[in-house]
Parts: C-alpha cells; structure tokens; sequence
C-alpha cells in the first residue's frame, strides 16, 4: 500500500522526503542524497508500460498503475504533488491503493515566491500558476505524459486533500517544520509507524541525525558542491529529474520571507483568493 507525501509544489515536500529516507532507509538516520531514492515520485514513466500521449490518457491509468504498484503487499512511500480530485472523471488515487498520506501545507505567499526562483517566472506568470484551477505539471525528461500531474490551485489542492476522510491524513505545516522541528517530526513518525503497525518507539537517535542532516544550510551545501563538480553525493541523479529550473533548488528556505520580497498588490490578491484556507491555517 502507498503512503503518500502529498504537497503543492514548493511546499517543503522535498525536505519531508529527505527526512523520511533518512530516518526509515539508513541505519543512523544519517541523510545521503542516494537514499531519497527510496520514495520516488508519482506519477512517473517508470510506472507505465507504454507511452502516454496525452493528459487523459495518463488520469486513466493513474489507478491501473498503482495497483500494479501494490501487488507485493509491500508499503512504499510516494512523494506527489496532484490535487486529491479526479481529472475527466478518472481519480488520482482511492483507498483501494493508499494507506494514508503526509500533506505539507505552506503559506502561499511563500510559495508564490519560491515558485518565481524555481521556475524563473515573472509575477504574472507565478500568479497565474497558483491561481488557476487547470494547472498542471510534466518532467522535461522525455516522458511524455506519463509525469502528468493534475496539481490545481493552491487552494484546491489543499482542500482535496482535506476532504477526502477515506483514508488517515496528517496535516503538517512548512512553517512548523521549522519552527517546532523535533516535536513536528517525532509526530509524522508516530504516525507513520501508527499507520503500518510498527510497535517500535520513535527512535531519539535517528530522529535527531535526521533533522541535522536534512538542515536546510546542509541540503544547499551538498547541492553547491555538486553543481561545482566538488563531489557526487547522488544529489546529481535527482537534481537531473529537476532540469526546468535553471537555479539551485535549495534557493532561500527559511530566509524566503514573502515580508521582505512580496509587492503589496500582489500579497493582497493572494489574501484576497485564499482568505477562507489561510484564516484556517492560521496564516492571516
């Protein structure tokens, strides 16, 4: 069964599945690069045995692949970031194949601008993207169709994933990732370990090893030295599935501050589009 780490893009989805490979795929909780390989994305061409030419074609078959995905009764964990709705009356996913999920909400004033570095978008463009409801994302790396993610607007992403009770959901903020990381972490983990039955404990050792690994300054730092030919720490292979942003992933983190960066007619559009779901989340 697939455990889904679910967010819109630029949320802090990567900084979860780092963390979350670090903790259940090392002996120490250390972080490499090479371990992110663990929780790979969905949807992908390597779950389709043909290629797929064209959106439609991909939302038919997003269930017929994870089925195949869960033959082994094994559970795996997906990183994703389509809104939890169904495109032309196909779903993206359904209880049948899914376990739970994880999703990471950010404030989208942050995202805004964090999707304007990532994509090298002008306000308009980045606007445009976390407002329309159409939206939708495609890897550049020859795979056709079969990357289509369905993703939506912020809003509608997040409240897709809210609305759907047919499987346990935890909802974790990006900010409190930050601002309360042990206690934030050591909570994904009991529910994970709640969701597959384990009956060990947290353990304080990994935990800790982990949130030092992932630190963002860590994270930007192995980045940099890959970029500079310095060393291949697997961050290469990943870093190529990224080829759409011409600027290093790990760009601000903590320090993108919409305070410091956002024009005040465009903070306002946004507070004015999602006021309902940024009350709710305590944001405004």
């Amino acid at each position: 069964m697939i455990i889904w780490l679910a967010s819109y893009p630029k949320s802090g989805n990567t900084y979860l599945r780092a963390f979350l490979s670090a903790y259940y795929f090392s002996q120490d909780g250390k972080f490499e690069f090479n371990q992110i390989e663990n929780i790979k994305q969905f949807p992908d061409k390597q779950f389709f045995n043909q290629k797929i030419e064209s959106a439609i074609e991909a939302s038919k078959q997003w269930m017929s692949a994870q089925k195949q995905i869960i033959l082994d009764k094994k559970i795996r964990f997906f990183k994703t970031h389509s809104c939890l709705g169904d495109y032309k009356g196909n779903v993206f996913t359904s209880y049948e194949t899914s376990l739970g999920a994880v999703y990471i909400v950010r404030d989208p004033r942050n995202v805004f601008t964090s999707i304007k570095n990532h994509f090298s978008y002008n306000d308009q463009k980045a606007m445009e993207m976390i407002l329309d409801k159409k939206s939708y994302l495609m890897a550049k790396d020859g795979g056709g169709f079969a990357s289509y993610s369905y993703i939506s607007s912020w809003a509608q992403n997040y409240i897709s994933w809210l609305k759907y009770n047919k499987i346990r959901r935890l909802f974790v903020r990006y900010e409190d990732l930050l601002e309360n990381k042990y206690e934030t972490f050591r909570d994904i983990i009991v529910f994970i370990n709640t969701l597959t039955n384990r009956i060990e404990g947290v353990n304080k050792s990994k935990l800790q090893n982990a949130i030092e690994t992932t630190n963002f300054n860590v994270l930007k730092s192995k980045e940099t030295d890959v970029s500079l030919g310095k060393i291949d720490n697997g961050f290469k292979k990943w870093r190529d599935f990224h080829k759409e942003n011409k600027n290093y992933f790990f760009n601000l983190g903590p320090e993108n501050k919409w305070e410091k960066m956002l024009k005040e007619n465009l903070k306002k559009q946004i507070e004015d589009n999602f006021e309902n779901e940024m009350k709710a989340l305590k944001y405004i």
